[in-house]
């Protein structure tokens, strides 16, 4: 019986956790996209179900929440790191912004060579209409208590000094993002240029500035490390019925905002 035991443990077809991680980043409030507090429990599946071999993360993400980002990535090291298992990143269109943050969580970023990566900035936009209001006749009534309350009121003019405090916000999160851009990619990036400018590349060029480590696809290269035998299993998150139907508000304005996000930085055959 030990021997047949023993024979059946060999005979085991090694396991990669694949965890999808795509959408934008930070949905929480309509519980559309990628967020912290929903992918914890995929993501601790993937790391300690059935003792896998490798996890993988499929992504395909133009970012959002930096914040949602960084807990998500961090939450990826913290379980690589306590179970061993090392971890692979194939980017699909996009890792761009937060995506490219994610990307990072990985020892090894793989893509296709039209895949897009990069994007390693911080951005806030909006809109100003008090040109609008005005030529309408429209009077804005805003009290606060707190002089900078209504800091960046798109109904009024922009303030130098409102885009000056927002440009002290701006510039510690993008520090933290070339921090663990850094930290995780070290040595592999390339000094020729400054990667830090929230350009993008397509995947061969990513490659050669050390953003990603090669052209690859998830199950040939994870095939190729692990053997033809391998099981995968997919780890992702369930959304409602509706949700996938798309016969819900909130999915539709998750739908519009996803491509919006997308097109940015999409292109087409």
């Amino acid at each position: 019986m030990g021997i047949a035991f023993n024979n059946r443990l060999l005979s085991r077809k090694p396991r990669v956790a694949v965890i999808r991680l795509t959408g934008t980043i930070g949905g929480a409030g309509r519980g559309g996209g990628l967020n912290d507090a929903a992918l914890a429990p995929l993501i601790e599946r993937a790391f300690r179900r059935g003792k896998p071999v490798a996890v993988a993360l499929a992504v395909n993400s133009p970012g959002g929440s930096p914040v949602q980002s960084s807990l998500i990535a961090a939450r990826i090291r913290c379980l690589a790191d306590e179970t061993e298992v090392p971890v692979h990143a194939f980017v699909e269109d996009v890792a761009a912004s937060g995506g490219y943050w994610l990307a990072c969580a990985a020892d090894r970023i793989w893509a296709d060579e039209s895949s897009i990566l990069g994007s390693i900035g911080v951005i806030s936009a909006g809109f100003g209409f008090h040109q609008l209001i005005d030529r309408w006749g429209i009077e804005r009534r805003v009290h606060t208590a707190g002089r900078s309350k209504s800091t960046m009121d798109p109904f009024r003019p922009e303030n130098p000094e409102d885009v000056a405090r927002l440009h002290t916000i701006l510039e510690p999160i993008h520090q933290a993002f070339k921090d663990h851009v850094r930290a995780r990619r070290g040595t592999r990036l390339s000094e020729e240029r400054d990667l830090f400018t929230g350009e993008f590349w397509a995947g061969r060029e990513a490659v050669r500035l050390g953003l990603a480590d090669g052209i690859g696809h998830l199950v040939p290269k994870m095939k190729a490390l692990y053997g033809d035998r391998l099981r995968l299993e997919v780890h992702g998150m369930r959304r409602p019925l509706l949700r996938r139907l798309g016969l819900s508000a909130e999915a539709l304005i998750d739908a519009a905002e996803d491509r919006a996000a997308f097109q940015r930085f999409g292109t087409r055959g």
